[in-house]
């Protein structure tokens, strides 16, 4: 299954749950009604003692958070949802148009690689079986000539088995990078489904005096969590981006004769580690945006392994980075 049907899953899996916040609703229902009664007869009963009127407006307010938990699902759910789910499509649209631009100009690339070793006739025989089978062709049987032929059956295999070796770390870099964003999209379900089936409770607790602050905790929360999947999408495209002006100016450097390709992909190798990383401080970056206390403290811990990670993998990778800043600046 392709990773994206599995952050398909993750939508059905939410929408699916979410009539289970009815189900809670019974519950917050009899917490509210018991917490509007003690609120109510505190206000009045402080109003009296003092000799003041009533001041009717602050009383509603249990009341309208009833109603908030009567409808919870369609008053609540569904207001937030249609509000951040435009800024989700859009945020996608971007990444996607940013995917297709980079897988348009690696397949660029690749073809004018191909073609700069086959113009090279000490390369031409490692890429293309009929430069080879000509080479042999024009070798004789003399015993330098078979050192030659040796060579060269040697040299095309270990062109295979490094291209094999670079191809398959680049492919377990790349599961690496959509795994990453698949643990970011599943904790953030997971998140959204406990807040979304415990938000009536949460509305329930504010009516009691002294707990007010518990709603707006809860709507900063269910925002932020709900704003990581737009943050990693721009990440994503961000990093898109930057690899889409690296491979123009090597698909620019192609088109000179005498330019020498380099197959390595150093650079899209340290791209995609530098992404496996920047994923897990995307929680710290959507607290930016919205401040929010309890999933940014609950990702803490992810966010120094990360860091310890990314000092290990930036001691090793350090001395190409200048590589990168180089090729930029061209």
């Amino acid at each position: 299954m392709e990773f994206s049907n599995l952050h398909e899953v993750l939508r059905t899996l939410y929408d699916e749950m979410m009539p289970l916040s009815a189900d809670m609703a019974a519950v917050a229902k009899s917490l509210a009604g018991l917490g509007a009664l003690f609120y109510v007869a505190l206000k009045v009963w402080q109003a009296l003692s003092s000799a003041e009127p009533i001041d009717v407006f602050p009383l509603l307010r249990p009341f309208a958070l009833g109603l908030c938990i009567m409808f919870f699902p369609t008053m609540v759910l569904g207001t937030l949802n249609a509000v951040l789910s435009p800024l989700v499509k859009g945020t996608h649209s971007i990444l996607k148009n940013q995917v297709l631009d980079l897988n348009a100009l690696q397949q660029q690339k690749d073809q004018l690689e191909r073609e700069a070793m086959l113009r090279n006739p000490e390369t031409a025989y490692l890429v293309s079986d009929e430069e080879f089978d000509k080479k042999l062709d024009e070798l004789g049987w003399s015993p330098a000539d078979l050192v030659t032929m040796s060579g060269m059956y040697m040299e095309r295999e270990m062109y295979g088995v490094k291209k094999e070796i670079r191809d398959g770390f680049r492919e377990f870099l790349e599961i690496l990078f959509q795994a990453a964003a698949l643990v970011i999209d599943t904790i953030r379900t997971f998140f959204l489904i406990v807040l979304s089936i415990l938000g009536p409770i949460a509305f329930a607790i504010s009516v009691w005096d002294g707990f007010q602050s518990t709603l707006t905790q809860w709507l900063t929360r269910y925002i932020s969590v709900y704003l990581w999947l737009p943050v990693a999408d721009l990440f994503s495209a961000m990093l898109s981006k930057i690899q889409s002006l690296i491979l123009q100016k090597d698909i620019e450097s192609l088109s000179d004769p005498n330019f020498i390709p380099d197959s390595s992909n150093t650079v899209y190798i340290i791209f995609m580690i530098i992404g496996i990383i920047g994923y897990f401080t995307i929680p710290t970056v959507t607290g930016w945006i919205i401040q929010a206390g309890g999933a940014g403290n609950f990702m803490r811990n992810v966010n120094q392994t990360t860091t310890k990670t990314g000092n290990i993998v930036g001691a090793g990778t350090g001395a190409v980075a200048g590589n990168i800043g180089g090729r930029l600046m061209k």
